[in-house]
């Protein structure tokens, strides 16, 4: 299935930001309730060994990571606690979590409540104004993060994101969950009715969200049409490869491919490039 370029609705600037709120609040629900990039932990914990080393090296500022288009939040919510779990106590201090966001969801940090996220608040934080991926703001410094928004990017996009990573001397990972696939295309359709269904169990509540996906139902449609072109612009591994072989990369590892966990988890597709600690 070729890779197509078609538009996600909610993406759009001239899109109601109330609603995109609405959207992103439950796409959130969603990651909270699955844990879907929870088994890629170990891929990232590796990655941020292999850019910040042992306990005895690297700054305070270094246990930064910064997660761009990161909508709700994204998984860093439940993923910190995995990444705490296995191996952070190979890095000198915990890491600090930046979620970014073009158009930023600025209620999205009620997900933050203590209910949600226990000993986590000092942790993770959006940042309030607007952060393109391909500009990031000098002072965001850290490790750059993207869960399922690289395909968002035409290749053109795609290389500049990574090129400004570069740039910066940065590291960056990408992980998409969504693929080319009709099984992904039939997970994104159970999604959207899970979501449906989960409506007024969305934080937080709003009863425009209730509005909007029952009586004229314009969020579940724009789930499933978004989650479907999603699938449709995700990029392959070699395809990833192939945009890297277009940068300006010199002494950066690179290495892509897709993490197949257990029968009942979809694959995630990954790009993940670093700074070689020989150079």
């Amino acid at each position: 299935m070729r890779r197509i370029q078609f538009i996600e609705i909610h993406d759009q600037a001239w899109f109601p930001a109330s609603i995109r709120d609405e959207i992103t609040d439950a796409l959130q629900f969603g990651f909270n309730a699955i844990n879907a990039y929870a088994p890629i932990a170990p891929l990232l914990h590796d990655a941020l060994h292999s850019t910040y080393g042992s306990t005895s090296e690297g700054s305070e500022e270094a246990r930064s990571v910064v997660d761009l288009c990161s909508g709700g939040g994204g998984p860093w919510f439940g993923l910190i606690k995995r990444l705490d779990s296995i191996a952070l106590n190979s890095l000198e201090r915990p890491l600090r979590i930046w979620l970014t966001d073009k158009y930023p969801n600025v209620t999205g940090a009620e997900n933050l409540s203590p209910d949600l996220t226990p000993n986590l608040a000092n942790r993770i934080s959006f940042y309030p104004k607007s952060v393109d991926a391909m500009r990031v703001p000098a002072e965001l410094r850290g490790f750059r993060t993207m869960f399922t928004s690289f395909h968002h990017f035409p290749p053109a996009g795609a290389a500049a994101i990574l090129q400004n990573a570069i740039d910066a001397g940065e590291g960056i990972a990408i992980f998409e969950v969504t693929n080319r696939s009709l099984s992904a295309i039939a997970r994104v359709l159970a999604w959207a009715a899970f979501l449906f269904f989960g409506t007024p169990w969305i934080r937080p509540f709003r009863w425009t969200r209730l509005l909007w996906t029952y009586l004229i139902p314009i969020i579940p449609m724009i789930l499933i049409h978004d989650g479907v072109i999603s699938c449709l612009r995700t990029y392959r591994p070699p395809e990833m490869l192939a945009i890297v072989e277009t940068l300006n990369a010199e002494g950066y590892e690179w290495r892509s491919g897709e993490h197949i966990g257990g029968r009942r988890q979809p694959r995630i597709t990954y790009l993940i490039g670093y700074r070689s600690k020989n150079r």
